[in-house]
Parts: C-alpha cells; sequence; structure tokens
C-alpha cells in the first residue's frame, strides 16, 4: 500500500539564476519550439513551407505558450540535405522568401513576446558555396584549398581515399575531385552527404568568414544559434584511421552502454571511444570565441549545442562559462520509457550541467530522429537517423505511442531547465511509416540504396485545418512530402476546443510549468512509489509518471493535469500526472 506521507531525497539540480524583468538568461526555463520550415506552413502554395508561413502561424504558437522558436535553416541552399547544405550564410533561399520576410517575421515574434534562435551549420558548406568552387578551380596546396579539408589519395595513383572514415549517411567520407586540368585529383572530406564538404576549421580564414556571419545575423536582431555538429569541425591531427564500435549509437561516436538503458550511473557515464573526426578539444577555443562576440551584444543571446557527446560529464564541456549556454540532451532523449533509466538520466543530466553552472535541457523529438510518438513503441532497435519504413519487423501501436508520449511530455516538461519541442509534437503526430520509396529525399535513403530510410518520416509538412487541401498547410493541396491521407483527426483546428486532445495537453502544460516556476526549481525524488514508477516534487507540483503495466495509487493532493483519463485515485499504466 503506498503511504500519503512520502520521504524525499534532494537530487541534483543546476544553479538558477533568476530572470530579471528584462528577460536576463531567460534560455535557463525557456520552452523552445522547432519550427522546420519547409514543413510547416506554406503560404505561397509552391508545396514548400516558406517564412511568411511561419509568420502567419505564429499567434498559434503564442497561444501554445512557448518562449522562443528555433528556425531550422533557411538560407541559400540547393536543398540536397533540405538547407543543411548552405551555399550563402547570408541570404535567404528563394524557396523560402526574402531578408525582408525573415525581418518581418522575427519583429512579429518579438512583438508577440518569442525570441528567435537562428541555425548555423559550420561544420561543412554545400559544395555549391563559392568558396568551394573557387577550392575545385584551384590547384592543390592553394590558399583556396586550404579552406577545406583536400587530401592527396592513397596508392600509387591516389586511386584510393586517404583514410577509412565513413559518412553518416553512409558510404566513403571522401570523394575524389577532377582536377581543371581533367586528371583525377586529390579528395576532400564531407562526413555527411558528398554535396557537403567539411570545412578546415585549423584555417584562421574560415574563422573570420563565420565571425562576419555572426555578426550579420545578431545585427538584425536574432536571439542566438542553435549550432549544428557543434562536435564536428576540429578533426584529429593527420586523420588518422577509425573503425567506429558496432551499429546502434548516434553521431556522438558510440552506442549507449548497456548500463545507460537500464539507468546505471556509473556504467552509463562510463567514456566510449572518441572518433578522430568528433569531439576534439579544438572544439572549445572556436566557441570560447564565438562567446566574445555575442557577448557584445545587448539582450542575452544564446548559443546552443548540437553535439552528439558521451558521457554527460564530457558533454558538459560544451556548456562551460565561457562557451555555449546549453547543449541539446541527447542521452535523454534516447533512454526508453522506463522508469530505473528515467531517473538515472536526470540525475546524470542535472549533475553534469549543473557542475558548469548551466541549465540542463530536455528533448523527445527533433528533425532527425524517429518522432517519439511511434519512437516509444517500437519494439526492436532503431538506430538515430536510420529511420523507420514500410518493411519493418513490427509495425509499432499508434495508440500505445501516443499514450506514452503524452506521458513522457508531461515528465519532460515539469523538469528544471529548458526544454525542446519539435513541431507537431503539440499534435500528437506520429512518424510516417508509408511514405513511398520515389517520395524519399533524405540522402540516407539514397547514400544506403534504400538499406536505411532516413528521416524523411518525421518532416512531414503538418495539418493545421481538417477539411483544406494539404490539411492546411497551403491552399493548393501542393506538398513536398505526401502527407497521410488520415491526419485530418491531428490538424490544429480539429483539435482546439477538445480538452482531451493532445494540443490542449501541451497548452495546460506549459501555462501550469510557467504558473509554478518548474523551469527554475528542483528535482526532489519521493520514496514509497514502485519501481515502475518515476516520482518527484518540484517546487509545489508532484509530478508522478507511470512507466509500468499495472496501475499505481496517486496518494494525497489536487490534480493538476494529467497525460490521460485517471481511474478514480488510481494512475493508469503509461500516464503522468501533477499534484498540487
Amino acid at each position: 500500500m503506498l503511504l500519503t506521507s512520502q520521504k524525499t531525497m534532494t537530487s541534483l539540480s543546476a544553479p538558477a539564476q533568476e530572470p530579471d524583468a528584462q528577460g536576463r538568461e531567460w534560455w535557463r526555463s525557456a520552452v523552445i519550439y522547432q519550427v522546420y520550415p519547409r514543413s510547416f506552413a506554406d503560404a505561397n502554395g509552391d508545396g514548400l513551407g516558406d517564412l511568411p508561413g511561419v509568420t502567419a502561424h505564429l499567434p498559434e504558437l503564442q497561444r501554445l505558450g512557448v518562449d522562443a522558436i528555433w528556425l531550422s535553416p533557411f538560407f541559400t541552399s540547393p536543398q540536397r540535405d533540405a538547407g543543411y547544405d548552405v551555399a550563402d550564410y547570408c541570404q535567404v533561399d528563394p524557396a523560402f522568401g526574402t531578408l525582408d520576410d525573415f525581418e518581418r517575421m522575427q519583429w512579429r515574434a518579438h512583438e508577440l513576446g518569442m525570441r528567435v534562435i537562428v541555425d548555423i551549420v559550420p561544420n561543412h558548406t554545400s559544395s555549391d558555396h563559392a568558396w568551394f568552387q573557387a577550392a575545385l578551380a584551384s590547384a592543390p596546396g592553394s590558399v583556396e584549398r586550404e579552406h577545406y579539408l583536400f587530401r592527396d589519395g592513397q596508392g600509387d595513383e591516389g586511386q584510393l581515399p586517404p583514410n577509412n572514415w565513413e559518412s553518416v549517411f553512409g558510404g566513403s567520407a571522401w570523394t575524389r575531385v577532377t582536377e581543371p586540368d581533367g586528371t583525377p585529383g586529390q579528395w576532400y572530406l564531407h562526413l555527411f552527404d558528398s554535396s557537403q564538404p567539411d570545412l578546415n576549421w585549423q584555417d584562421e580564414w574560415v574563422r573570420e568568414q563565420f565571425r562576419g556571419v555572426l555578426r550579420f545575423w545578431l545585427d538584425r536582431g536574432v536571439d542566438g544559434f542553435r549550432v549544428d555538429v557543434a562536435h564536428g569541425m576540429i578533426k584529429a591531427p593527420g586523420l588518422p584511421d577509425y573503425t567506429p564500435p558496432a551499429e546502434g549509437g548516434s553521431m556522438g561516436g558510440g552506442a549507449p552502454s548497456d548500463g545507460a538503458l537500464d539507468g546505471m550511473q556509473p556504467a552509463a557515464e562510463a567514456e566510449p571511444p572518441t572518433a578522430p573526426y568528433w569531439a576534439q578539444e579544438g572544439v572549445h577555443d572556436i566557441y570560447r570565441d564565438w562567446h566574445r562576440i555575442l557577448d557584445e551584444y545587448e539582450g542575452d543571446r544564446v548559443l546552443v549545442a548540437e553535439a552528439w557527446v558521451e558521457p554527460m560529464s564530457k558533454l558538459a564541456k560544451w556548456v562551460r562559462s565561457d562557451e555555449m549556454n546549453q547543449a541539446f540532451n541527447f542521452a535523454y532523449l534516447e533512454m526508453p520509457w522506463q522508469a530505473s533509466a528515467l531517473r538515472g538520466v536526470i540525475d546524470t543530466s542535472l549533475a553534469a550541467f549543473g557542475s558548469v553552472g548551466a541549465p540542463s535541457t530536455w528533448v523527445l523529438s527533433n528533425h532527425d530522429v524517429v518522432r517519439h510518438a511511434t519512437r516509444l513503441a517500437l519494439t526492436f532497435d532503431n538506430p538515430q537517423g536510420h529511420g523507420i519504413g514500410p518493411n519493418m519487423p513490427v509495425r509499432p501501436d499508434a495508440e500505445l505511442g501516443l499514450r506514452r508520449a503524452r506521458a513522457a511530455t508531461a515528465l519532460m516538461l515539469s523538469l528544471p531547465g529548458s526544454s525542446y519541442l519539435f513541431q507537431g509534437e503539440e499534435l500528437g503526430l506520429p512518424e510516417v511509416i508509408d511514405l513511398p520509396d520515389d517520395a524519399r529525399q533524405d540522402p540516407t535513403w539514397t547514400r544506403t540504396n534504400g538499406e536505411r530510410y532516413g528521416r524523411d518520416g518525421c518532416r512531414v509538412p503538418l495539418p493545421w485545418r481538417a477539411a483544406s487541401p494539404a490539411f492546411g498547410f497551403n491552399s493548393t493541396g501542393e506538398s513536398w512530402l505526401p502527407q497521410p491521407a488520415d491526419w485530418a483527426r491531428y490538424a490544429r483546428d480539429a483539435q482546439e476546443g477538445d480538452p482531451a486532445s493532445t494540443l490542449a495537453l501541451y497548452t495546460r502544460l506549459l501555462a501550469e510549468r510557467k504558473a509554478h516556476g518548474l523551469g527554475l526549481g528542483e528535482v526532489r525524488w519521493l520514496d514509497g512509489y514502485p519501481e515502475q514508477v518515476v516520482a518527484l516534487r518540484n517546487g509545489d507540483v508532484t509530478v508522478i509518471a507511470n512507466t509500468g503495466s499495472t496501475s499505481v495509487e496517486l496518494g494525497d493532493g489536487e490534480v493538476l493535469l494529467a497525460s490521460g483519463p485517471l481511474d478514480g485515485r488510481l494512475l493508469p499504466a503509461d500516464t503522468t500526472v501533477w499534484l498540487a
């Protein structure tokens, strides 16, 4: 029988500095909403989302209750990797609009009380970028080639790649060029697609160009940057051969240990081998430099690291006081819906980030992973970036996935620190499994010859209105990825006014999180609950998440909200409740 009077044990939380009236260090407790522009809303009807489409729907995000938006890249790009192949960092791609459109969008967001974070991609450029085109036109050893990582090949005639590195998207990380005189030439490094050559961050010229890029957008009032592949950029001297561990990990260079999956902190903190192209110490000098640039500007700008780094104690180096402000918590994202694993990663996160005075972050979905409304119901291993499709071993249970997703989100939004939401998760959107092969556009799909489905399934355009063309994504019915025929039930207008909808749950969660100051609170674990339960107290709110298969007693307290229906004073399986 559950006791109604609980013993508590205080856990670590990041030192919280209360924001002042001007929003000082607002990012410590912010809820930040990722806008993937090509799939958010399409104002001109061409099937691709754009900046005017974002502007038109900012009021809905304000009503949802988010503090900031982060926009995935909208810069000039041939779009071979959905904009993460940048051809000009200081221009808006015409597919998304104009620089004036961006400034109107940002002005409207600020008017509505939301900050704007833009995505910057410094590890690589597009092969269409003028810098790379100049390198191709120049001779080996030239200044222009020093901006990238060109190397002579191995073998009698240089016909073999310089080393054995593999691309994250599959295949070799090296491509051989044809020199201006028509002969086979050097090779260039691309940790991602061959259309995304890696920059040489040992080259001072490259560093100076990006100082200019940062200032270009800071001068226009952006509130910060999310830094793509923030653990890359610097490579080990000599570019030595490297064979990664058995597949199953992420871009961090190692799979989670068994201890990480069952919540045992010592094993989770065991450091995997470091790839010579990830997490090199030299990256920290870059971010100290960038930190100083942001400090030149008023308004408390933020640097956010997309850094797949293990263990968490090592990741904390990215958010030391003179470097970045936040780092995505991919260890949390990758945890199964299992109580001991969740308790372990929460404690580890708060301790690691808190040790350097940074807030922890929390995230469950983004544009690179299977949506958590589907992922939490998978019964087989699904490495990050592989995606899912029609030939899966077992179809996930959609009802179970959504129930767990709602419960997982309710737990996440109760935690101190900053939380990230991916567009559409507030609608309960699942991963789209049955995309036609000829519709898939992720380079992972093509580079692996269909062996990996890639990330298109989480990027399908949003449904806004159930009875409109393209479910309100635009007025023409065009859509760069096909939307499932049954998505009318997920449309925003179908959920508005329904207190049981996922949209209503998210709106209530964000309102109560803000009202009770949970983002600046601390975690105190509650004893006396079964092992299947995560039970904590943050401020004046008790949070109980049941990850098991049987109901548990709630004990005392007024119900503030629940992720699903309660059975009297019983908390059903896969349900989270907040009690006052």
